[in-house]
């Protein structure tokens, strides 16, 4: 007898939208049939009407445990992602205290994890200046691959993730080549956008398009050029964060093309969000690199329309409200708490209202993540003997997202207010609803998420 059938759903595949029954024995995809309903199962899902998606894999999340968990911990985070579709997420080495940057802080935030998030996850380990002998016992011990940051990071504490210099990145990139690895970058020029921040403050100027002017794309893209010189030159694998514009995207693309081993994610804030967001609702838009005009964000979407872009991700990364408040642009927590809305933002901008095909989609949050960083294929696809994770989303209901919806720790959110075409209606993990929506508590199982490894 299947643990579940899941019914009535029109299933997300690689290439293809499917009317496709599921069947769930022991956690794993063990049926994709034209119809189970006549077959023996524990329960039953009826998605008549609704599309059934891959869960996402957000690979780029701050869940700030150990000794942050006030500004967001794995037990409200994984939450928020749970009630937005999200199944496996990559949690960031920052800012943690200490940060996952040597095998000891990796192992105090996975006892944090511990019987806390609602679904999957897998770590980073961190790039940092005097921690390179790190590198393989964190790569041995299970991590996805490494972060560093070009520019400041910002966070409390001494103990706080360090911005990487020239020396230690170059070296770094070679001894993550040998561990076959990737490296994450945050791309941008630190001198650059220090002296426009310094001539910015003594100009008077801290209001958000003085913050935006201050972290142009030029800072962006002469980042990305450095970064990518090193990784021809050491053969390190190289996954850029966040990036902002269709010009680095173009940079990173011309790469790949020549044959580097290059990625690039964008996050959906770029792709819905503009600088007058951050004119019209302050600090809860800041986020950096900043929101670009409207005219940057169309270059994005037919970057990603094109294929040029490789995946989705949230970048969630909340602070406490109070941090978020500040006489300055300059000085806010920069930051958006987006992980519940992703998806949703995702189906809604990019397929209802721009006609995107929903595999695409669909790649962009969950295959492509788990193919580039080890996790495939056992997550990332809808398919045979493929973990049982799923989103199920409705396309006919629409909703206004309110603050009391939010699931992360501190309710604020760019989106508080935003209509949504969509709605996720349920959301599973190896089978076992995490999130469903017509439940009152709006939570299903008990914490249930687990490590994962890299498997190469």
């Amino acid at each position: 007898m299947l643990d579940l059938i899941i019914t009535g759903g029109l299933v997300v595949l690689r290439n293809e939208v499917k009317r496709l029954d599921i069947g769930v024995k022991d956690g794993r995809v063990v049926r994709l049939e034209e119809s189970l309903v006549d077959e023996a199962a524990a329960r039953h899902y009826k998605a008549d009407g609704k599309h059934v998606m891959p869960g996402m894999v957000d690979a780029h999340v701050h869940f700030n445990e150990p000794a942050m968990g006030h500004w967001e911990g794995f037990a409200t985070g994984s939450a928020a992602l749970a009630a937005g579709g999200c199944t496996t997420y990559i949690d960031m080495p920052l800012n943690g205290l200490p940060p996952t940057v040597s095998v000891a802080a990796m192992e105090s935030k996975l006892k944090a994890a511990a019987g806390s998030s609602r679904v999957d996850y897998a770590l980073w380990g961190g790039l940092v200046p005097g921690k390179l002998d790190q590198l393989k016992p964190l790569a041995d011990a299970g991590v996805i691959g490494f972060k560093a940051f070009m520019s400041e990071p910002g966070g409390e504490g001494e103990e706080r993730f360090q911005r990487v210099d020239d020396v230690t990145l170059l070296e770094g990139m070679k001894r993550i080549a040998k561990l076959n690895r990737v490296l994450a970058l945050h791309a941008e020029d630190e001198a650059m956008t220090v002296m426009l921040a310094e001539q910015a403050a003594s100009s008077g100027k801290s209001g958000a398009l003085d913050y935006a002017a201050s972290r142009p794309v030029a800072a962006e893209c002469e980042a990305v050029r450095q970064a990518l010189l090193m990784a021809e030159h050491t053969g390190c694998a190289l996954h850029f964060v966040h990036i902002s514009s269709a010009a680095a995207v173009e940079l990173i693309h011309a790469a790949k093309a020549q044959g580097l081993d290059v990625t690039l994610e964008t996050c959906p804030h770029y792709l819905t969000l503009t600088e007058d967001d951050m004119v019209n609702l302050g600090p809860v838009a800041k986020c950096a690199p900043p929101l670009r005009s409207k005219e940057e964000q169309e270059k994005l979407w037919n970057a990603l329309a094109a294929g040029q872009i490789d995946l989705i991700a949230s970048d969630h990364s909340p602070s406490p409200p109070e941090l978020k408040r500040a006489e300055s642009f300059f000085e806010a927590w920069g930051g958006i708490a987006g992980a519940q809305s992703s998806l949703e933002l995702m189906v809604d901008e990019g397929h209802i209202k721009r006609g995107l095909p929903m595999p695409l989609i669909s790649r962009l949050l969950s295959l492509n993540p788990a193919q580039r960083f080890g996790l495939y294929p056992r997550k990332g696809e809808i398919n045979l003997e493929a973990d049982a994770d799923f989103a199920i989303i409705d396309l006919n209901h629409s909703y206004t997202l309110k603050a009391n919806q939010l699931k992360h720790r501190h309710p604020h959110s760019p989106y508080e207010g935003r209509m949504f075409s969509c709605r996720v209606s349920a959301t599973l993990v190896r089978g076992e609803f995490v999130y469903n929506a017509s439940m009152q508590a709006g939570a299903g199982a008990d914490e249930i998420g687990k490590w994962l490894l890299y498997s190469s």
